[in-house]
């Protein structure tokens, strides 16, 4: 069994490169004080884990297992690895380190997530995105890559079940209305118009085919950190700490109309990402959880992750959309933070944020985004057109 100690996540909402700040003072950051959080000292740790997707083509960085001792001399010689799954790579970092802790390697891991998107403009950003696609094979006719493959999603959903977009802004009105609450969200101090969640072309522009501007989540820089540390560890279960009750890890290939293709008889859209979720539910013996943190990385990205949870039946997302079954107050709220479009998105960081988040929840300490009752959480990290997908189940001490 693994336990999360604590964490710490940076302010989305900061842009590193207009104050001067290079990736090293973001890793400084987050290695200080989520050791001081968790309060662990650094010669306590045993292994680190870095999560970080597009290190090299935003910042010219690669290495960035060698970051932590960098900018830590404290953790000069402990053994550290970066792990890269796109949008999923936080995730797979947080995977490696329990493998560690499991197999009695290290009973105290630290592990990372850290990006910095704002380092270039728009435009050049989408396209070092693009490359957790199958580059030169799909997607070459959009401007925007990933806004391009989530409409593509939405269409298949359409094709198979109907789907009114409506129900995508309303995801997109919620979260960003959570993350006002939510003292790093990237958004919390945003403020929209009455037509800015509608079909409207002014307040609510077309990016790509049927994705909206509101339902995309940002350019965002940011990391997270959290320690986690194993059953022989004197601190497990210790007042405060998180369990780790289930994971899943599924990984497919990359193109999105392959994924199509495949589950054209299945009752599910995306097989594998349902198959990852009960993977974890079935390691943790539930079938059922008091929230969850999910990947928006786009509206519709959210709205595939209710039915593939089993919110709903296949298809069918929307009800729990209508039926206001994922506020705060709702029979599973969902993104209580904010999540992706109204947290932020610094991709790396994703899966790890996800993570703490749902750590904080089952020991409340979530503060304002606090769900009433949360003693069960899960996650689900995506990356790339849910190539890799990874999810957890979270748990307090008492559980449940």
């Amino acid at each position: 069994m693994v336990w999360v100690l604590g964490g710490h996540q940076t302010d989305f909402a900061r842009n590193w490169p207009r104050a001067g700040l290079e990736v090293s003072d973001l890793v400084a950051e987050v290695v200080q004080e989520t050791l001081v959080d968790a309060r662990v000292d650094p010669a306590a740790i045993g292994v680190i884990h870095v999560g970080n997707a597009f290190g090299q083509l935003f910042t010219g960085q690669g290495q960035l297992g060698g970051m932590p001792a960098t900018v830590d001399d404290r953790l000069w010689g402990v053994p550290a690895t970066r792990h890269e799954a796109a949008c999923a790579s936080g995730g797979v970092a947080i995977l490696a380190a329990m493998a560690d802790l499991e197999s009695g390697r290290y009973d105290c891991a630290l592990v990372l997530g850290v990006e910095l998107e704002k380092t270039v403009p728009g435009d050049l950003s989408a396209q070092y995105l693009g490359a957790a696609a199958w580059v030169g094979h799909e997607g070459q006719q959009a401007k925007y890559m990933w806004p391009h493959m989530f409409s593509l999603l939405a269409d298949e959903y359409d094709r198979r079940y109907g789907l009114d977009d409506t129900y995508l802004n309303a995801i997109a009105e919620l979260n960003f209305r959570n993350a006002r609450t939510n003292p790093n969200a990237q958004t919390r101090a945003w403020e929209f118009g009455p037509a800015s969640f509608t079909e409207d072309d002014t307040a609510n522009p077309v990016v790509e085919g049927r994705v909206r501007r509101q339902q995309c989540s940002q350019v965002t820089d940011g990391g997270a950190g959290v320690v986690l540390v194993s059953d022989r560890h004197p601190r497990a279960g210790s007042a405060g700490a998180a369990r780790v009750d289930g994971w899943g890890h599924r990984t497919v290939g990359l193109p999105l109309q392959a994924k199509f293709d495949r589950s054209r008889d299945e009752p599910y859209v995306l097989p594998h990402v349902r198959r990852a979720i009960l993977d974890a539910y079935g390691r943790a013996g539930v079938d059922s959880v008091d929230g969850i943190e999910t990947h928006d990385c786009f509206a519709m990205s959210e709205y595939l992750a209710i039915d593939h949870f089993g919110l709903t039946g296949p298809g069918e997302s929307w009800k729990a959309v209508e039926n206001g079954e994922l506020e705060r107050g709702g029979r599973i709220p969902v993104n209580a933070t904010g999540g992706l479009i109204g947290g932020g998105h610094p991709v790396g960081a994703t899966g790890v944020r996800m993570l703490l988040d749902a750590a904080r929840q089952v020991t409340d300490r979530a503060g304002e985004c606090q769900i009433e009752g949360a003693r069960r959480m899960a996650t689900l990290n995506i990356g790339g057109s849910t190539t890799t997908t990874v999810t957890f189940v979270v748990g307090s001490q008492d559980g449940r």
